[in-house]
């Protein structure tokens, strides 16, 4: 042993030489002569404390090798004796000169690692020893864990967390300098710096007390953004942690049950597991150590509500938990649901979410400030926070009774809190409904209905988005209630109407007939007209008291367009509410715009009279008052674009009303005199489509009465349908040779050929010009309209051709004329 020391002691003297190679030879040979040969750890002990200064002053050598095998040589040291302690009093001094003054000393990232190694190692095996050094080694910490090398940065946060757990009552009054240099190092790139910096924040607020709190749960609340799922993973633990075990955790609840709630809808399953299985912990708890309190719920428990399917209700402790720091929740995420980030809006409304399921009714206390936050979040741009918030309404409606949430909607209805998002609370409502019952939802139904077709809400906005939600509103109920949507079918039917005569969009038509058949099946109507059949006298009576007032943009003049389609027969039941109607807003001092468009809409219906206006024979009664009063005064030729468009469209109606059989021989022969002038007068029109619907009324005149015809009379039309034999439009010059082959047919035996031989002579060569038209088909027409009409005046007809057959390029068709007359002839 005396030999031993003896070399051991020169070892001594070579560890102060000058050349650096003798100092780290030196330091070599200790390190092989004491920890690598296994000695006793009482004899490294005694070795130990005779080294110890010599080799602590190594740990500064000028020489980065030297103090490279110093640090491993004290660290070995350390870790073989028993006493290790009582290396404390020269050690952290050193290291804290090293690394924890105003500039750190040590250049070589590799050795200050390797230092806050030893650092750690030292506090791991000295335990509550460290005490009295605690302040110079949270000095170095505090500059290391800022380090530029990230494994310094690690290795410094898991040394914090062994300081704290080893020193707690002496760390309590140090802990809060860690925790600036723990903020700024808690967003550095590499996720497991982020990771270790979190675990090292849960150590030095759980063992600081929690004074620091306000200071770190912001970044806190940040990394549950993080793209690493570790990183947010070690912010579930640690909040969890802290929620359980924090000394003065109570009044922290507020800031930390929202963080762990948050991860309990991380997209990570494992995460989601951990956050709800700490929280399940944290509700026990607190139930257990307020049982006191709690024990009236606890004994006698209220029958739970209906939850979503797969929702497992949360515990008594949780939903305590929530409902007592609501008020300040709410505002908060009242707030977040706006933020400028999209991550935070996000999170905010999957937040929201698990809120409302824990509070269940007591959310009723803050309904207002719950309103406005989903209103927010359903006018944002990102289709999950809007899907979020509706998962929130939904809950809503199936957690909370509906009396007072539907009341504060309604309001809303009426009144949008959002000038520019008007249908957002119609887009709550229609979550909220969809998550309430049916048996809660039957007292209000009437309540909900009449609010529905309120003019304010069902006519003042024509938005798509709007328009859409007022029909997801009225299909929720059609869903949800069903038979019971039987007391207020009027008015889901008056809402669905508004939707179809509003809407410009397609799928929203289709979409609204779809939930007019839905409101007949629950109700077991056979057909929508069945429908139609129950409400149409109060919805023309709602429509009469507002027809002196409008115009083409009123609403009640497109939702007019839509009965009147979708009823199908049951309008001809209804004719008498009807005309009336019809009467006021086609005076010719109305909207020019709006009567053109009530025109379309009655000539539509016209063309199938027999399954529409006069399905039951009622509206021969007052055709005569309709074509008087009506049609007559607008087709008075006006001045101006607007009133031949009128024009035009009466016409079609006239058309409609001629060829449809809604009218009788009898009633055009009787108005014969009045109507014709306005009908030839039509075929002077500027507008084709004028021309030819007069054309066409001129015909189906002759179809209807023109046998019975004054010859008069007759002899004034085929004048002006011969002017059109020259019309611009080739339709109008085919459908004026037709009516002249009906003129031709409507000669009676009262028609004195001989009397009137100039005006067939007249019209036979007006015809027979036309023979030698550029149209083949127009040849063909006219050939067979002078051959059908050739026995009125045979002789005339031959005389006629006869003349013009040299002039004409092709006698083809005079040559058949002929033959013909002469085969009539012989007969």
């Amino acid at each position: 042993e005396t030999n031993e020391e003896k070399r051991l002691a020169q070892y001594l003297n070579f560890l102060n030489e000058d050349n650096k190679s003798t100092r780290k030879k030196a330091l070599e040979q200790i390190r092989k002569e004491t920890v690598e040969r296994g000695l006793p750890s009482s004899v490294l002990q005694e070795v130990f404390s005779v080294f110890l200064k010599p080799l602590v002053k190594r740990l500064s050598d000028q020489n980065e090798g030297c103090r490279e095998v110093a640090i491993a040589v004290v660290t070995e040291f350390i870790r073989c004796i028993p006493r290790p302690e009582e290396s404390l009093h020269l050690l952290v001094p050193c290291l804290a000169r090293r690394l924890g003054a105003g500039e750190i000393l040590e250049p070589a990232e590799e050795l200050r690692l390797s230092s806050v190694e030893m650092l750690t190692f030292i506090v791991e095996v000295c335990g509550r020893h460290v005490a009295p050094y605690v302040q110079e080694v949270i000095d170095i910490l505090g500059r290391t864990i800022e380090d530029p090398f990230p494994d310094v940065k690690q290795e410094s946060c898991r040394c914090t967390v062994k300081l704290a757990e080893n020193v707690p009552e002496h760390f309590y009054n140090q802990a809060k300098s860690l925790i600036n240099p723990l903020m700024q190092t808690i967003t550095y790139q590499q996720s497991r710096v982020r990771v270790s910096v979190i675990e090292a924040t849960g150590a030095v607020i759980q063992h600081g007390g929690g004074n620091n709190m306000e200071d770190v749960v912001w970044h806190m609340a940040q990394r549950l953004f993080d793209d690493s799922p570790q990183v947010r993973r070690a912010v579930a633990a640690v909040v969890g942690d802290w929620l359980l075990h924090l000394r003065d955790r109570y009044s922290y609840h507020c800031k930390l049950v929202p963080l762990l709630l948050s991860c309990i809808n991380d997209q990570v399953p494992e995460i989601q597991q951990l956050a709800s299985d700490l929280w399940k912990q944290v509700g026990a708890q607190y139930e257990k150590e307020n049982e006191k309190d709690l024990k009236d719920m606890m004994d006698f428990p209220l029958d739970p509500p209906s939850y979503p399917p797969g929702v497992e209700r949360p515990g008594i402790g949780c939903r305590e938990l929530v409902v007592r720091n609501l008020g300040v929740l709410v505002p908060a995420v009242a707030r977040d649901i706006s933020d400028w980030l999209v991550a935070t809006r996000v999170k905010t409304s999957q937040l929201l979410t698990v809120l409302l399921l824990h509070a269940e009714d007591h959310s009723t206390m803050h309904l207002q400030p719950l309103l406005a936050a989903l209103y927010r979040g359903c006018t944002d741009r990102e289709k999950v926070v809007v899907d979020n918030c509706l998962e929130a309404a939904r809950l809503l409606g199936t957690l909370v009774p509906p009396g007072v949430v539907l009341r504060l909607l309604l309001d809303h209805l009426r009144t949008p809190p959002s000038s520019s998002h008007p249908w957002v609370p119609l887009m709550v409502l229609a979550a909220v409904l969809g998550g309430s019952s049916k048996p809660l939802l039957q007292p209000h139904l009437q309540q909900i209905a009449d609010t529905l077709v309120q003019p304010e809400v069902s006519q003042d906005h024509q938005q798509v988005q709007y328009l859409q939600q007022l029909s997801a509103c009225v299909d929720v109920l059609l869903r949800r209630c069903e038979s019971d949507c039987s007391a207020i079918s009027r008015q889901l039917l008056q809402a669905l109407v508004a939707v179809r005569s509003l809407s410009t969009d397609a799928a929203l038509q289709d979409k609204a007939l779809e939930s007019v058949q839905r409101l007949c099946e629950v109700q077991s109507l056979d057909s929508v007209p069945e429908l139609y059949r129950r409400h149409m006298g109060h919805l023309l009576d709602q429509l009469s008291d507002s027809v002196h007032s409008w115009s083409s943009y009123s609403l009640h003049r497109l939702q007019l367009n839509v009965i009147v389609a979708q009823s199908g027969p049951v309008v001809g039941e209804f004719v008498g509410q009807l005309m009336p109607i019809l009467q006021v807003c086609l005076q010719p001092d109305r909207d020019p715009e709006m009567r053109r468009d009530v025109f379309t809409m009655l000539a539509n219906l016209l063309q199938d009279a027999a399954h529409t206006l006069d399905s039951q024979g009622r509206f021969q009664e007052e055709s005569e008052k309709f074509l008087c009063d009506v049609l007559l005064p607008n087709l008075v030729w006006r001045p101006g674009r607007a009133a031949g468009a009128v024009r035009t469209s009466a016409l079609s109606c006239l058309l409609a009303l001629l060829h449809g059989g809604a009218v009788t021989p009898a009633l055009v022969r009787c108005h014969e005199e009045r109507l014709r002038p306005h009908v030839l007068s039509a075929l002077q029109e500027h507008s084709d489509m004028t021309r030819l619907l007069a054309c066409r009324c001129v015909s189906n005149i002759l179809r209807l009465v023109g046998n019975d015809l004054r010859t008069a009379t007759l002899n004034k039309i085929y004048p002006e349908l011969l002017k059109r034999l020259d019309d611009s439009s080739d339709e109008v010059r085919v459908v004026a040779l037709q009516t002249l082959g009906q003129w031709l047919s409507s000669l009676n035996t009262d028609y004195d050929a001989e009397l009137f031989s100039p005006h067939l002579r007249l019209l036979f060569q007006q015809l027979l010009l036309h023979l030698d038209d550029t149209s083949a088909s127009v040849q063909g027409q006219v050939f067979e309209i002078l051959r059908n009409g050739s026995s009125v005046h045979p002789t005339l007809l031959k005389k006629s051709v006869e003349g013009v057959r040299e002039k004409l390029r092709s006698p083809l068709h005079c040559d058949l004329l002929l033959r013909h007359i002469d085969s009539l002839t012989t007969e």
